[in-house]
This record gives structure tokens, C-alpha cells and sequence, in this order.
């Protein structure tokens, strides 16, 4: 497998949140994306919007545009109308994942986990899609084990998926002790680093406490010390987030994923300092000065 950059994106709500989207996905696709992804609200409260922005990238990028699927609160009926409109309108990579409930939602649906997702993609439309899976360095904050974490990506592998995505972290450590455990538990696909570009320290804060992603404690403390200096803020999370990259690639990641937000200047550049530009590979990474 070649080395692949990627992209995150979510629906947005607004006609100004649509432009935003669509200049940050003409302005990467300089960086000669393998895909853009698409996310999925919880219980699918963001299904119609996942849909159209799927649409929309589609239409106005030569990029391939991966959904995000999340199976919890929905029933079969309702997946397998959306995996059979996905194929239809040409989107070859799915990434199954289980999601969250919305709040005030008792009901999980009929399928209660990615591995059950995949499998019911697989038995219905075979291998029409690359099946893409969440994977957790640092553990899922649900998972009762960093084991049992493992356990449960190898069902994933062992139902059908492809590749897997991590979540979001800032210790590349946590990322090669993980590998080491897939391999000895036999799970045989690539696993891509999630990178989340750090703009704002607010915001990430949030992010992190909500997902389980740990912000070491010498980023946290240095990014607290900048206050309100977003200039200082972006210059130390480029450097720090570009040094996390060319550890994951030196250490063989087969690929990044980059968390947008829908905006695109900080992953620009971050892929062009790491050489990732349409020109150049991992070995020709480029210096950067900060």
C-alpha cells in the first residue's frame, strides 16, 4: 500500500459553513488527497447532510469522498438503503463505525457495533466498498481494557474491514506500542495515524476531554501559557504536530488522516513542510523552521 494522505470534514449547517467547506476541500486538493471523509451525526441526526455533502464534494472535486456510516440507533432497513444509495452514486470507500447515541435515545438499533456493521455491509453488497474502521491508541474511553480495545478492532478485521483510523494523539509512542499489539493479535491491515492540527487551545480541549485523546501535559501547560496569542498558538501547535508527523512517517505509518474542522490552511501546512505535497514522498520530507 502506497503511502495516502486523507482528509476529515463534517456536514455543515449554514451557507456560510458550505463555503467555508468547499474553498478548504479546492484548497487540498493541491495535496493530491487518496479521499475526503465525510462524518455522521449521532444516531444519524446528520444523515441528510453527510448525504448532500458527499453530493457536493463529489461534484465540484475530482476527489474520492468516503461517508462516514455510524450503525447505532438505526435499523437494518435504514443502513442498507443508505450503503445501496452510496453505491449508487459511485462511492467506492465506506467508514463503518458504531457512533454514539443522541442524547435523550434509549434505543441502540439493531446493530450495537462496528464489527456487526461491517459484517452487514459485507453480506449485502460484498466487497462494493474499501471498509475503513475506527481504531483507539490510547484506548477508547468505553473499553474496559486497553486488551479488550484490541479485541474489539480484531473483530472489526475479522468481519471485513480494510483498513482502520485511529483516533486523534499527540504521543507517537502510544501509536507504535498499539501496532505492536495488533500484530501479535494477527490484525493484518493498514492502520492510519488521525492527526488533528492544533489552531486553538479551547476547542481542543473540549475535543479531547469528550473523545478519550490525551493533550500531554507540556502541550496543555504551553498552550495554556499563550492566552489569547492565536499567532503563538498556531506556530507551536505547527511545530508540534509536524514533528509527531515525521516521527509516524520515519516509523512506517502507512498514511495521515487530518482532522479539518473544515478549514484547511494549518494541514496545508503542515503536508507541504513534511514534503506530502503532489511533487514529493515521505523520504523527501522538506525542513522547516520555526
Amino acid at each position: 500500500m502506497s503511502f495516502t494522505i486523507s482528509f476529515e470534514f463534517f456536514p455543515p449547517k449554514t451557507e456560510e459553513g458550505i463555503n467555508q467547506l468547499m474553498q478548504a476541500a479546492s484548497s487540498l486538493t493541491q495535496l493530491n488527497p487518496h479521499f475526503f471523509s465525510v462524518t455522521f451525526g449521532a444516531g444519524g441526526s446528520t444523515r441528510t447532510g453527510t448525504i448532500e455533502t458527499v453530493k457536493r464534494l463529489q461534484s465540484q472535486t475530482q476527489v474520492n469522498v468516503a461517508p462516514h456510516l455510524a450503525c447505532i440507533g438505526s435499523n437494518k432497513a435504514e443502513i442498507l438503503d443508505i450503503i445501496t444509495s452510496y453505491r449508487m452514486m459511485g462511492v467506492n470507500r465506506v467508514i463503518a463505525l458504531r457512533g454514539d447515541l443522541p442524547s435523550g435515545m434509549v434505543q441502540a438499533g439493531e446493530l450495537t457495533y462496528a464489527s456487526e456493521l461491517v459484517a452487514f455491509i459485507r453480506s449485502h453488497l460484498g466487497n462494493a466498498f474499501h471498509l475503513s474502521v475506527a481504531a483507539y491508541p490510547e484506548i477508547h474511553p468505553q473499553a474496559s481494557s486497553a486488551h479488550d480495545d484490541v479485541l474489539n478492532l480484531k473483530r472489526k478485521y475479522e468481519s471485513g474491514a480494510d483498513s482502520a483510523i485511529t483516533q486523534y494523539f499527540f504521543n507517537p509512542d502510544a501509536y507504535f506500542y498499539y501496532l505492536e499489539d495488533c500484530e501479535k493479535h494477527g490484525i493484518a491491515i493498514p492502520i492510519v495515524p488521525g492527526i488533528m492540527p492544533i489552531t486553538q487551545f479551547s476547542r481542543l480541549a473540549r475535543f479531547s476531554d469528550n473523545c478519550g485523546a490525551e493533550i500531554p501535559r507540556w502541550i496543555r501547560k504551553r498552550l495554556e501559557s499563550y492566552g489569547d496569542d492565536i499567532a503563538a498558538i498556531k506556530a507551536f501547535g505547527l511545530e508540534v504536530v509536524h514533528d509527531l508527523c515525521e516521527r509516524l512517517i520515519a516509523g512506517g505509518a502507512p498514511g495521515l488522516h487530518f482532522y479539518t474542522l473544515n478549514k484547511a490552511d494549518a494541514a496545508i501546512e503542515i503536508c507541504k513542510a513534511l514534503g506530502l505535497d503532489t511533487s514529493c514522498h515521505p523520504e523527501q520530507k522538506k525542513s522547516l523552521s520555526f
